[in-house]
């Protein structure tokens, strides 16, 4: 009961903090307000935890590549700019023609999707898959590097050495050649402001990661790499001139967030206490990421941005939902397991196939 009232008042500070002198921007998507006390708190916290609406977003047709999109939340990012119009290049370190094929099946065979295979920890790869990436898309306006491996969650010093090289090469080293091979393509794009956003995940906001040492190392650096880049671009280094003004385009980086996503790289070796929380509460599927961030990214201007599933109002929604108005997942039953549904295919560690 004291953690119900405790929450109940946390969401009602956090929404009347939230609340505009005036009504609520069009900018956002717009929610139908019901009379109970309890919901209007809802409502006000569903407001403020939507993406921005379609109508605020440019206009256009416009080129994304996403590492890493043959499955999870990278393809569900492919299926949401498929769906919005635009066109996408995924690549994978296994073939993603059945992901390909999927989406074309999905929003027809004309869709503009392609894919091709990279490994993102190999440099002469990346650079092969930014040089297709080109060819097919004509002019590459979004790099969402997804791609991610976590090792398997285990004590340290059971890990191989050849685990933690492989986690460091494809989320450190990964991210760092292909932000630098996205920019130096989005620089020679005439007219043309590109945005590169790098993928965040578990330690990235100082916690620590046991069972996942290495990633969660690995990952907590990129808000630094992120932050010195937007300081090169803004041209705060001292000693020489850059970036240089005869460039024919621009580019822009960025942090993206997923949060806690119901894939393999979430519930492979987790536990039924780490299924039921934080993942039953915080947890999302792919497709509820993508349906936020896409959107996101699309509004996105400037340069430095943090973009993030799990923002304030969202995380305060979600221990609303299910402490105060009772609402249990339907992914995490009451012992930590996955409520598995008939005519759904999911793999032995519980996650759904996405086709």
């Amino acid at each position: 009961m004291a953690l119900r009232s405790l929450i109940v008042a946390l969401a009602l500070s956090a929404a009347s903090a939230l609340v505009p002198a005036s009504r609520p921007s069009a900018a956002r998507s717009a929610v139908v307000v019901r009379e109970g006390p309890l919901d209007a708190v809802g409502d006000a916290l569903e407001s403020f935890a939507a993406p921005p609406s379609d109508a605020s977003l440019p206009s256009g047709s416009f080129g994304a590549v996403i590492t890493g999109g043959a499955a999870g939340v990278g393809y569900a990012y492919a299926d949401e700019f498929l769906a919005r119009g635009h066109q996408v290049m995924i690549c994978d370190i296994k073939d993603p023609a059945s992901a390909v094929s999927a989406l074309k099946a999905k929003h027809g065979p004309d869709a503009k999707i392609f894919g091709a295979v990279c490994d993102v920890s190999d440099t002469a790869s990346v650079r092969a898959f930014a040089k297709q990436s080109q060819e097919k898309l004509g002019t590459v306006h979004y790099w969402v590097n997804n791609a991610a491996l976590n090792g398997g969650r285990k004590p340290f010093l059971e890990v191989s050495d050849e685990a933690i090289e492989a986690v460091v090469k494809v989320n450190m080293f990964g991210v760092l050649i292909c932000t630098k091979v996205a920019m130096e393509l989005m620089f020679d794009q005439a007219g043309v402001t590109g945005h590169v956003f790098n993928t965040v995940g578990s330690g990235v906001r100082g916690g620590g990661t046991p069972g996942y040492v290495t990633y969660g190392a690995a990952k907590r650096g990129l808000p630094q790499m992120t932050d010195s880049l937007v300081a090169e671009l803004e041209g705060k280094t001292q000693g020489y001139s850059w970036p240089p003004s005869s460039t024919p385009g621009a580019v822009n980086v960025h942090t993206l967030s997923p949060g806690m996503v119901f894939t393999d790289l979430l519930l492979k070796d987790s536990t039924p206490e780490l299924r039921k929380f934080p993942f039953g509460v915080l947890a999302a599927t792919p497709e509820e990421v993508a349906r936020d961030l896409v959107p996101k990214m699309l509004a996105t201007t400037g340069t430095g941005t943090f973009v993030e599933y799990l923002t304030r109002p969202r995380t305060l929604l979600k221990f609303f939902n299910r402490f105060v108005k009772q609402e249990k997942s339907d992914i995490i039953d009451d012992d930590g397991n996955v409520i598995k549904k008939d005519g759904v295919a999911y793999n032995e560690d519980g996650v759904r196939a996405l086709y």
